[in-house]
């Protein structure tokens, strides 16, 4: 048994630093980059309404859905902090015959147009072109999935006031719905859309024809000469990064 183990401690014992940091950078880049993205998403959505044009759209095809679906009077758009994004359910059965509902930077359904962008860009072996299709085709699919989400407000809210008319909070059935999918719905959408697509497009082989090949597109290197230039860039580069995010902060103390 001591002979037998001898060539396997051999084998762990000759893994360089290098190919140590290639298997890590193979497993960790897609979660690094998805961290990277929360981060970016967080910077965008701290000053209130930066995605108000996408909120606008998403609250107007709600509004115009919900009537077409449910008869006219059954929602009103109105604004709120400045943007068309307030949509109102009504009916008589509501607690005070309607449901105020705003169209948040969350609602937009950015952060999940994100998500399954950094999957889809991040997955190697497939052509970039390809990959970038993908994303825009899949960010629609999003946009439309939100707006299918939104409209499942309202028969939820009937059905639960139907059974306790005009009682506080009668449309708990709404929230606890808006809840699941916000927290856990659309993580489970989106994984079984990347996985959909990385079957669809073959990555799995494409992924082994580029490791044959190491015809790797996403790679990173150290620079082994430093020239005074790069100092500078890095230097500025550093100080950007520190100055947004205290600005960052520094408005969200205010606010």
């Amino acid at each position: 048994m001591a002979e037998q183990s001898k060539p396997l401690q051999e084998e762990v014992e000759d893994l360089s630093w290098g190919e140590f940091g290639k298997l890590a950078y193979g497993y960790l880049r897609i979660p690094f980059a998805l961290l990277l993205v929360e981060i970016l998403y967080w910077f965008i959505t701290q000053p209130a309404n930066t995605l108000g044009l996408i909120q606008e759209s998403v609250a107007w095809i709600w509004f115009h859905l919900t009537e077409l679906i449910h008869g006219s009077g059954t929602a009103t758009l109105t604004e709120y902090n400045g943007w068309t994004t307030l949509v109102t359910l009504v009916n008589p059965e509501f607690h005070s015959d309607k449901i105020r509902l705003y169209v948040s930077d969350e609602c937009a359904g950015v952060h999940e147009m994100l998500f399954i962008s950094t999957l889809i860009m991040m997955t190697s072996g497939v052509p970039q072109r390809l990959r970038i299709k993908s994303a825009i085709v899949a960010c629609g699919i999003v946009y439309v999935l939100n707006i299918a989400r939104l409209l499942a407000l309202y028969p939820l809210a009937v059905s639960g006031c139907i059974e306790n008319p005009n009682m506080m909070n009668c449309e708990q059935p709404m929230h606890d719905f808006h809840a699941f999918v916000y927290e856990w719905g659309f993580l489970i959408v989106l994984v079984l859309m990347w996985l959909i697509w990385f079957k669809w497009v073959n990555a799995g082989e494409l992924i082994r024809k580029e490791r044959a090949a190491s015809l790797g597109q996403w790679k990173f290197i150290y620079r082994a000469k430093w020239e005074f230039y790069h100092k500078q860039a890095l230097v500025l580069s550093i100080v950007i990064l520190i100055w947004a995010i205290t600005s960052v902060l520094y408005a969200y103390n205010i606010s």
